[in-house]
């Protein structure tokens, strides 16, 4: 498929990644379809949609017909075989469990399109480890965006050993048309480029915050005013979730059996307690 061929798009998971992956690919010109299987999760996505929406027209960053526009292109679905039916590209964004990811593959392989490509936002699992769930392993690859995938500018192509060449780069030109910068891994390895480089900073951090040496505080003051990142290492991850990171650290632990891996004590302390970060008022930080 070439790009000027690919004009529908599905996103499976309308959580807080995958309602901005949907309303992006609708900013910028494609018809896509945003589907969960949660009807609470759609409503609570369609309202998120439409106050964004509202929000960036009353502060002048979209024009009235910009946004009508843009709403109108994204549609809702409870149903999977609905939602993809028409589709060109299927971008995946449902909870960090690998059995979980490998059912929904299964599921897409069978109703999408032949001609469709499966891509995967995870920012933990490399796309080999959802292929094999697919009769179509050339046209499956990991299109990773970060958090707000609204506002931030990069996007991870990751081309594993069965990804054609034709797929990596239908989907480093779909990132250019979405107006992101894509990054392409033309190698598989855990973690992407950016998330690997976070997660030595943060490895660090905890153990200085675990092992008394500093607050959480004063990590993040050292990280945002001496190094001059928008965000500490802990300011980040309340704002992205602890239970996320809680999540990917565990994964990574029971691959590895490193006791390196092993989520932090202020991770795992939070995480029993529910204290996720934004989503639910306290992580490290109240709001």
């Amino acid at each position: 498929m070439k790009i000027d061929e690919l004009r529908r798009v599905c996103v499976v998971g309308a959580g807080l990644m995958g309602r901005q992956i949907a309303l992006n690919a609708a900013h910028n010109g494609y018809a896509v379809r945003l589907c969960d299987a949660s009807a609470e999760q759609l409503r609570a996505a369609q309202r998120w949609v439409d106050e964004y929406v509202a929000s960036r027209v009353e502060k002048g960053r979209w024009t009235k017909d910009e946004a009508a526009a843009a709403r109108a292109r994204l549609g809702f679905a409870a149903n999977l075989a609905e939602a993809v039916a028409d589709a060109d590209l299927v971008v995946e964004a449902v909870v960090e469990d690998l059995a979980v990811k490998r059912a929904v593959f299964a599921e897409l392989d069978r109703l999408a399109p032949a001609r469709a490509v499966l891509a995967t936002n995870s920012s933990t699992f490399v796309s080999s480890l959802v292929a094999d769930a697919t009769k179509r392993p050339s046209q499956v690859a990991n299109l990773h965006y970060f958090n707000p995938a609204m506002v931030m500018e990069v996007v991870e192509v990751v081309q594993g050993p069965h990804t054609s060449d034709e797929t990596a780069t239908l989907l480093v030109e779909f990132a250019r048309h979405i107006g992101k910068q894509p990054i392409l891994l033309k190698r598989e390895i855990e973690g992407f480029i950016a998330n690997r480089l976070l997660r030595a900073l943060g490895r660090e951090a905890c153990f200085l915050v675990d092992e008394g040496y500093a607050t959480f505080e004063e990590v993040d003051l050292a990280a945002e005013k001496a190094l001059g990142h928008p965000l500490g290492p802990f300011r980040l991850m309340d704002l992205t979730g602890i239970d996320l990171a809680f999540m990917i650290r565990s994964a990574m632990y029971e691959a590895s059996g490193r006791d390196e891996d092993r989520p932090a004590r202020c991770i795992e302390e939070r995480y029993r307690a529910g204290h996720y970060g934004r989503k639910t008022g306290r992580g490290f930080y109240s709001y």
